[in-house]
């Protein structure tokens, strides 16, 4: 049976004067169990709090909209640190990490998490743990209990964890206090991707920042890289794939233009057209190419490995290069002038091709 490659849209999941909680399902996406990926995105009206959790699944999350807080205890500390968090920012949150994001502002607060269920619950979803909330952890455990492990009585106890009513996301008082973050606490932790160097720029076509090890070591412990790709007006992607056996989980983050990936046997798998919000995957090894509409396109996409490396089909770096002509001209069956007229193009363009003039 053929896998369903089409972009989809999110399911609300949860809704409530906090903001909203939404989630691709693998039913609407089959490629996220395929590939063991979870992806979902928080929106955070104005004080909205999304409780403290944790979650079975290892992410890199990216603020696609707005300015917050974002508060983070890694387990081998503990100790938390609350960050500044604004648009472009990508954060990489490993395994049992908990926590806990706000939006103090006017406008809504918007963040996309992208990770890997391999070692989760359900394959394709996340499954997050709210340690408060109507849902919390500790009420499912007895008063007894609770009371034990945080050395209450138990009406204390019962009144601790029962008190907030709400459930993943809350609006809190103008007049409740919050934390106030520390840039500190963002060295490290966070890399903006709007304002990193850029690891790739095409004049008139486009440019990469990526996240690796170097730049944000956290995420070697995720397992997980990422990058922010933008191209330009009507300009292309060269076709390429990942050589080291990695799914491209792709979220559209503006703009639109058409993709067509090509699978075994050289068959066309997906043509289609893309639009800010929408969420694709490409399988291991299949190639990808995106041509950007008028206003250009930006996605950001992870890659399930955290120093992935790409084969590209065209442009000067691609493989044909660096194949003799003689191998050239057999395999494509042709002669000796159409080769070098092949070998000659593209030679001074890496990755993006700028629109023909």
């Amino acid at each position: 049976m053929e896998l369903d490659l089409t972009p989809k849209s999110p399911r609300t999941a949860y809704s409530g004067d906090g903001g909203s909680y939404l989630s691709w399902s693998p039913d609407d996406l089959p490629m996220l169990r395929a590939g063991n990926i979870g992806a979902a995105k928080l929106e955070l009206s104005e004080r909205g709090l999304a409780l403290p959790t944790y979650s079975d699944s290892a992410k890199v999350a990216y603020v696609l909209q707005g300015h917050g807080t974002c508060g983070i205890v890694l387990p081998e500390t503990p100790k938390e640190k609350v960050l500044p968090i604004k648009a472009g920012d990508a954060i990489a949150l490993p395994f049992g990490v908990v926590t806990w994001w706000f939006n103090p502002n006017s406008t809504q607060l918007v963040i996309l998490f992208l990770g890997d269920t391999s070692k989760g619950h359900l394959a394709g979803e996340f499954t997050n743990f709210q340690i408060t909330g109507a849902k919390g952890i500790f009420t499912g455990f007895s008063t007894e209990f609770v009371g034990r492990a945080w050395d209450l009585s138990h009406a204390d106890a019962h009144n601790l964890v029962s008190s907030q009513k709400g459930s993943i996301l809350v609006k809190i008082s103008d007049s409740h206090a919050m934390p106030r973050p520390s840039e500190a606490d963002r060295i490290g932790m966070v890399l903006n991707c709007l304002e990193a160097p850029l690891d790739v720029d095409i004049k008139g076509g486009g440019c990469v920042v990526v996240l690796n090890t170097q730049n944000l070591p956290l995420v070697g412990q995720v397992g997980l890289g990422a990058d922010l790709v933008r191209i330009y007006g009507h300009s292309m992607c060269s076709p390429g794939f990942s050589c080291d056996s990695a799914y491209q989980v792709t979220y559209i983050v503006k703009g639109s233009g058409r993709a067509q990936v090509v699978g075994i046997d050289g068959k066309r798998v997906l043509e289609t057209r893309v639009e800010a919000g929408y969420l694709f995957i490409v399988p291991r090894f299949f190639v990808v190419s995106k041509i950007a509409d008028a206003d250009g396109m930006e996605w950001f996409s992870i890659i399930t490995t955290p120093n992935p490396v790409f084969t590209h089909l065209a442009g000067k770096t691609s493989v044909w290069k660096a194949i003799s002509p003689e191998v050239l001209q057999a395999s494509f069956n042709t002669s000796p002038e159409m080769e070098k007229l092949f070998r000659s193009k593209r030679t001074s363009d890496e990755i993006f091709f700028a629109p023909p003039k």
